[in-house]
């Protein structure tokens, strides 16, 4: 598939039939990637919008949008079931950082801790902590997905430690802090890492429908009512 089929399934997804009855022209023209970019950035702000309305958390994400929290080494944290956008979320807010003038690292937890504990010389964590260390934001995802060990949660919280008061860390979590011995069953360190990540930290709980899940029940509806009006 060429960059002008894949504009046009682009285009066709977003449903922009007047652009699709004269792609010949807007081919010509030389701004048609840039208009497929714009509609569909504009759509994924106005959806997050809406979500984050829906969510009736508002005031709560401007504060974290304007990125007074950087300022005094804040840490956040988003809390809230499966699918509900907390991810999003958390990646326009990295992406604002980098807009307006700060370093910013988004990762997940399994791929984060994954790479610390791969190493097996201390000189090679000491370095690669620096590169987790050093960003103004750091946004550690999905924390409470998977089960990690006791190496792996003695890594988060000397990870967390060395930002501690310094730089700004954001997680995002599908379960409170009094689940996160499930997470890490068998660490003696959790509740210190609890304390060290909560002292300075806004937390959101979101709450609310599965987004996702919310999306693909609507598509079977509409796929459904396709189906019966197709019929003879």
């Amino acid at each position: 598939m060429n960059n002008l089929d894949v504009l046009h399934a682009r285009a066709k997804a977003l449903g922009l039939h007047g652009l699709l009855a004269h792609w010949h022209d807007a081919t010509a023209a030389g701004w048609l990637h840039d208009l497929i970019e714009w509609e569909e950035q504009e759509r994924a702000r106005r959806s997050l919008e809406r979500r984050l309305k829906e969510a009736h958390i508002g005031r709560f994400i401007e504060a974290l949008m304007s990125l007074e929290f950087l300022n005094d080494a804040t840490n956040a944290i988003l809390v809230g079931p499966n699918g509900i956008g907390k991810s999003t979320l958390a990646q326009n807010i990295a992406h604002q950082a980098v807009i307006h003038g700060h370093t910013a690292l988004f990762t997940t937890a399994g791929q984060l801790l994954g790479d610390l504990a791969a190493l097996d010389s201390d000189s090679a964590l000491r370095r690669r902590l620096r590169h987790y260390v050093n960003p103004t934001l750091l946004v550690i995802d999905e924390v409470g997905y998977l089960s990690y060990s006791n190496r792996h949660a003695d890594l988060l919280f000397e990870l967390i430690s060395r930002r501690y008061e310094h730089k700004s860390t954001l997680v995002t979590t599908n379960r409170p802090f009094a689940e996160w011995r499930e997470v890490f069953p068998t660490a003696a360190c959790v509740a210190s890492l609890i304390d060290r990540l909560v002292h300075h930290a806004e937390i959101i709980a979101i709450d609310g429908e599965s987004y996702r899940l919310k999306e693909a029940t609507e598509r079977s509806a509409k796929r459904g009512r396709q189906r019966r009006g197709a019929k003879p």
